[in-house]
């Protein structure tokens, strides 16, 4: 049955886009995600420097992702897909706010997204931006979409497979990652490091490399943005390793997978950890491209990004995790008999102890330093 679209339906505003929503599904919360979208592309495309900017939203929904990349990031040509028919009235209906943007083309279409990376890589067609805001894990569908980016473009990958992601299905989390994944209280991190492990073993596998540029949660959909190069940087295969935590006293710690041996015991208590990997130990965040972004944003005066976008985005900002591990102030209460220190003073004294430490971005009430956990007990009691 044909989708039949009127103009006395509801439209919903966000940015630049004015669309109809139609009856799948949408999440308003979700427009961080979307707001980071516009802007990384609006990066690339001044990069770029005039040249045209292809997009594939391989999972479009309603498509108001593509609206915005058309009328707010500089997006000249779109393929717009989503695998419900139903969906390409409606596609049509939104999309054509593109019209008011000269020298913007767009094509809407249905069908699987496994059968549309096929035929683009079969084809050599290449993106400057691949978007999949999946449902679950979308690891089988790697190959292909990094396939269909062009190089120095973005894959910009969503996956909302919880359980699986922080080690509550362990068999699931194997099947889908190719990995151990043991449940622990930084578990945002824990997801998000597995995520960007499996798409840098996918881009090696084809003799590229990754720079993450962006990485963040809410909790329910794990977020990756990265920028795929033409090689590996040196020694990038060595950011791929094992992270261990320790029940007993909330230690945490890891290694590269080329040193797998020196994974050890707890140095704190001596007891035996549980180990998750292989996982992504390098920095989630690329501190200067979003301050470069958020800087073009403030000049395109398009209001791109709404408050608690720009709220946590200026927390990532502020800790690109080079550290990769993260402690939470839970397990530090639990050590001290259920006192947990304000988060402030306790960075304050790591620091004035010659140690770094930052609050961890990805998640509150979580921290991060280079400092033993034994020394962390120690300035916490």
């Amino acid at each position: 049955m044909k989708t039949t679209i009127t103009s006395e339906q509801a439209h919903y505003c966000e940015a630049s886009a004015r669309v109809l929503l139609g009856d799948g599904f949408f999440r308003v919360d979700s427009r961080p995600a979307r707001d980071y979208g516009v802007i990384l592309l609006r990066w690339l495309a001044q990069k770029r420097q005039g040249m045209p900017i292809a997009v594939l939203d391989g999972l479009a929904g309603c498509g108001i992702r593509s609206v915005r990349y058309g009328l707010e990031a500089g997006a000249t040509e779109l393929v717009v897909n989503d695998a419900d028919p139903q969906r390409l009235a409606l596609l049509d209906h939104n999309l054509a706010a593109l019209s008011q943007r000269d020298g913007v083309h767009w094509q809407a279409s249905s069908g699987t997204i496994q059968k549309l990376l096929a035929s683009f890589v079969l084809q050599e067609k290449h993106f400057d931006l691949v978007d999949l805001d999946a449902f679950g894990a979308a690891t089988d569908l790697l190959p292909a979409a990094l396939g269909a980016v062009r190089l120095g473009g973005i894959f910009y990958l969503a996956s909302s497979d919880g359980r699986s992601f922080t080690g509550h299905d362990r068999p699931a989390a194997l099947r889908r990652l190719g990995a151990a994944v043991r449940a622990q209280p930084c578990s945002w991190e824990l997801a998000l490091r597995l995520q960007m492990g499996a798409v840098a073993r996918a881009a090696w596998t084809m003799g590229h490399g990754v720079q993450p540029l962006l990485c963040f949660s809410e909790g329910r959909t794990f977020r990756s943005a990265v920028q795929l190069t033409r090689r590996p940087a040196a020694a990038e295969e060595a950011l791929l390793g094992l992270q261990a935590y320790c029940h007993r006293c909330g230690n945490h710690w890891g290694t590269s997978l080329l040193a797998w041996k020196s994974l050890g015991i707890c140095s704190n208590c001596g007891a035996e950890p549980v180990t998750s990997g292989p996982l992504w130990r390098g920095p989630l965040q690329n501190t200067t491209v979003l301050k470069a972004a958020l800087e073009l944003e403030q000049k395109a005066g398009l209001n791109s990004l709404s408050p608690p976008a720009l709220k946590q985005l200026q927390r990532l900002i502020n800790d690109a995790a080079e550290q990769p591990e993260a402690f939470a102030l839970a397990d530090l209460a639990r050590q001290l008999g259920g006192d947990m220190p304000p988060l402030k003073d306790l960075l304050k004294a790591l620091v004035g102890a010659g140690w770094q430490a930052a609050a961890s971005g990805i998640q509150a009430m979580q921290f991060r330093t280079d400092a033993p956990w034994a020394e962390v007990l120690r300035l916490a009691r």
